[in-house]
């Protein structure tokens, strides 16, 4: 069955315009990136109902939730969004409230922060708030957006440790269930900046049939019926393709030991780029250049 909603993964550091640039104009349409390719426009721009959507800011990942929540929701008030609140959901007990509930029951959008996803997972799994999340996201146009943190716990399997420079030896890379809106892919974030791509070797040679997703920072994908996925944002994403592996020592070697992988297939997506995951095939966005350029 597709879902009706929609997902939006995003590696992390949102350009969210003046609110996290250090050199920004006073007039806040001149930011890089804020409006032209600013994924949070894109988000409005998803939702049934627009900037009169009812957004909710799930700030559980982070550390610092009041911070993090007046971020964005200023950020999307300058964007034209009228109805825009935050839940710090820090407790099990709160996430199956009925208070919590119903508020997650009116809303259009659920926009996860960054932090640690194995908060995500343990404070909402399997509460009242997962449940209805996806019986929203099944059963209506209903947009879930998750950014770092929030992006990584999207899918079924969930990467929540692991060493970037120790990635491809055996065991290093922590690997536990997601929450679940997405089958079939393990999701990594700040993917370029971080030099992580090793962990998603890892994830993706223990079960090949899974898609590794790598997401650059001020980067995303926006999925629709859990098959078409446009790239977004002003980095890239990189998608390792463990089906044609050949041969690896995986299951070999002990504890710690180096790992071999033979034949895995890599894509770069760039904006505008379409990749279908049920087919496994790839559509380079053509792009036009102005006089400008």
């Amino acid at each position: 069955m597709k879902p009706k909603g929609i997902l939006v993964i995003i590696g992390g550091a949102v350009d969210k315009g003046s609110f996290t640039e250090k050199d920004f104009a006073p007039d806040v349409a001149q930011n890089l990136n804020f409006f032209e390719r600013g994924i949070l426009k894109r988000i409005l721009k998803e939702s049934k109902n627009g900037n009169d959507s009812q957004i909710e800011i799930i700030t559980t990942a982070s550390k610092v939730p009041k911070i993090v929540g007046a971020e964005y929701s200023k950020a999307f008030a300058y964007l034209g969004a009228t109805n825009v609140s935050t839940m710090e959901i820090e407790k099990r007990e709160q996430a199956n409230s009925t208070e919590i509930v119903e508020r997650l029951r009116k809303a259009d959008i659920v926009m996860f922060t960054g932090g640690d996803q194995l908060r995500l997972t343990s404070i909402l799994g399997g509460t009242d708030f997962h449940t209805l999340l996806l019986e929203k996201y099944e059963n209506e146009q209903f947009v879930i957006a998750g950014t770092s943190a929030g992006a990584a716990a999207a899918s079924d399997q969930m990467i929540y440790q692991g060493s970037s420079s120790e990635a491809l030896r055996k065991g290093e890379v922590k690997v536990t269930s997601g929450l679940g809106f997405i089958d079939d892919v393990v999701i990594d974030t700040h993917f370029v900046q971080r030099g992580r791509i090793g962990r998603l070797f890892q994830a993706v040679a223990s079960n090949p049939r899974t898609l590794g997703i790598g997401l650059g920072e001020d980067t995303g994908l926006i999925i629709k019926d859990n098959n078409i996925m446009e790239a977004i944002g002003s980095g890239l994403v990189i998608l390792v393709d463990g089906r044609k592996i050949r041969d690896t020592n995986i299951t070999q070697v002990a504890l710690g030991s180096p790992i071999s992988i033979e034949h895995l297939v890599v894509h770069v997506l760039s904006m505008g780029d379409i990749y279908l995951l049920h087919s496994h095939t790839m559509k380079i966005f053509e792009h036009v250049l102005t006089d400008e350029e």
